[in-house]
């Protein structure tokens, strides 16, 4: 299999060599933008260059060290801000074990993870107190210290530990700057958002993230000076690892003010680059698709997009120009984006492209810490994720006849294992070889493309073979659907056999916007006969045979993955 790398990068065994590099390179330039809001809502921005970061940790990591924090488990609890990052590296560059935790958690959820995880001491926004506070009084946990990410009553502060760092290192104190790393111990840990049953705690080290930095810097089209919005939550694993990436990068790294907020960030602070999952890359697509559509221009942009395909067979590229109108919505400036986490609608990834924004799709999980396979701009295949990532090892096992396996992988990137759980450990790790889960296939070229996931797919009583994902993505593309899941209900008149159904929950806007006075039963005439079309591109033991329709959301985790056997468990029982 074809291994290329298209830029030069330097690989380190810890994120504190990586860190301490990347400000020897960028020193003054900006690695991060903190907006400010007074009383009477005036807004000023802060730029932190690369310097002061390292400076920050540095004092904030040696009072951590002067409370005793060595060898000890911070949790972080909180919205992507600078205080997180200040947190998170301050850990990490002190071998203190990170624990990035979902702010979202139900209280009792968030309570077992910092139980479970072992923290001595949590970090938390303000944001989330009151949950804070009752995880506090119920007196189970382990921990019995908790700072806040800012000036609270009743608290220490993030900002006040670091002033006080400041002053301890003024006396000469190198405790902290000199701490050595132990590359391949657990220094990181997080646990998985918990689709199917109890999430685990996955165990990771800093040559593990180290390794996927450098492998992401061989093929990725990032550069120094572009401006990325940290969309991805920092408590996922990509998230997080991204955030290092960027550093390695000289990227300057500001934060969304929320999603509803996605056009103005854009515009504010003209970014160029992001990583996102599927959900928020699709529906920044389907606003630029309405935005068309609205001003009656839908016709207009598909012959400009025919045209702009020509000329670039000739190597002409015309892009920005033809559609300036469209980029400007955007900030003008964007120009790449990572997408990750699902499966990206490859309709999405086209149109983007299309427009002069390349969007390349990865893919890993947060035992691989993640990225296991990527596209990158020099190797794009719609659909695809691409090839494995320079220093990853990847075979599909046990494959059908249609080349469909099990991706298994070797490498740096490869967990420790599941935190006191031997069991689930040894159920994925075998032989050195990770199992993910998931099935894939390479096309003729090379790429790699995703089938589905081995515990997903539904097997029909003649043994044939159907992966949920294909049809959904295919249902999704419809305006009516806002999202769907494919499962296999029992057939009333064969108990061995499955009848393919689907559950489509409909966009509420669009449906009132399209068919004012359609009632639920019309509703589902209309729907339904777009299934069917949908039916008419596959072989008949593909076809969807019934439906439910309905307004109300799948239930999903945190990270917004449908929770599909608590899903199906319903749909059945019901």
């Amino acid at each position: 299999m074809e291994r290329e790398k298209y830029f030069e990068a330097t690989e380190f065994e810890n994120i504190k060599d990586l860190i301490k590099d990347a400000v020897k390179k960028y020193n003054e330039k900006t690695a991060f933008v903190i907006k400010h809001k007074n009383e009477k809502k005036e807004v000023t921005y802060e730029n932190i260059s690369y310097t002061r970061l390292l400076e920050e940790v540095n004092a904030l990591g040696t009072k951590f060290y002067d409370l005793g924090y060595q060898n000890k488990r911070v949790a972080i609890v909180g919205r992507n801000c600078y205080e997180w990052v200040m947190t998170h590296l301050a850990n990490l560059l002190g071998g203190i074990v990170s624990i990035p935790l979902d702010k979202e958690l139900q209280v009792d959820e968030l309570e077992s993870c910092i139980i479970r995880s072992k923290a001595d001491v949590v970090v938390f926004d303000e944001k989330y107190r009151k949950n804070i506070e009752e995880i506090k009084n119920r007196g189970n946990a382990k921990a019995e210290t908790y700072i806040c990410m800012s000036k609270q009553e009743g608290y220490v502060s993030i900002p006040e530990l670091k002033e006080q760092g400041k002053e301890i290192l003024k006396t000469g104190n190198k405790e902290y700057l000199e701490a050595k790393i132990d590359n391949n111990k657990m220094n990181i840990l997080l646990f998985t958002s918990g689709t199917t049953s109890k999430s685990k705690a996955v165990m990771l080290s800093q040559k593990n993230i180290a390794s996927n930095v450098y492998s992401m810097q061989l093929v990725e089209d990032i550069r120094t000076g572009d401006v990325n919005i940290a969309f991805l939550p920092f408590h996922h694993i990509f998230g997080s690892t991204c955030m290092v990436v960027m550093l390695a990068f000289g990227v300057t790294t500001v934060f969304p003010d929320g999603l509803r907020y996605i056009a103005q960030n854009l515009k504010e602070y003209k970014v160029s680059v992001f990583v996102g999952v599927p959900l928020l890359v699709e529906a920044i697509y389907k606003r630029i698709e309405q935005g068309v559509a609205k001003k009656g221009k839908t016709k207009a942009v598909a012959f400009a997009k025919k045209l702009s395909n020509f000329l670039l067979k000739l190597h002409i590229d015309i892009r920005k120009k033809l559609f300036k109108e469209i980029l400007n919505e955007l900030g003008g400036s964007l120009r790449f984006v990572i997408s990750g986490g699902a499966p990206l609608d490859k309709k999405v990834s086209q149109g983007f492209n299309e427009l002069g924004i390349n969007v390349v799709q990865g893919y890993g999980l947060t035992e691989t810490s993640p990225v296991i396979a990527a596209e990158n701009v020099k190797k794009m295949k719609y659909g695809s994720i691409g090839f494995p990532m320079e220093n990853v090892q990847l075979e599909l096992y046990n494959q059908d006849d249609q080349g469909v396996g099990e991706i298994r992988v070797k490498g740096p990137n490869v967990m420790l294992g599941y935190y006191e759980n031997e069991e689930a450990t040894n159920a994925v790790l075998k032989d050195g070889w990770f199992y993910t889960g998931d099935l894939a296939y390479f096309d003729k070229e090379g790429y790699l493309f995703l089938a589905g996931r081995k515990k997903d797919m539904i097997v029909l009583k003649n043994g044939k073979k159907v992966f949920p994902d294909e049809l959904e993505t295919l249902i999704n593309r419809m305006d009516e659907v806002s999202e769907c899941i494919v499962y296999g209900m029992p057939d009333q008149k064969d108990k061995n056999d499955l009848k393919l159904s689907v559950k489509i929950v409909y966009d509420k806007e669009v449906v009132n916007e399209k068919y004012p006075n359609a009632t639920q039963q019309e509703l589902e005439d209309i729907i339904w006969q777009k299934i069917k079309e949908i039916n008419k591109t596959f072989p008949p033991y593909k076809y969807i045979k019934n439906m439910i329709l309905t307004d109300k959301e799948l239930i999903k985790t945190t990270t917004k993955k449908v929770k599909r056997n608590e899903e199906i468990k319903n749909l059945l029982a019901e």
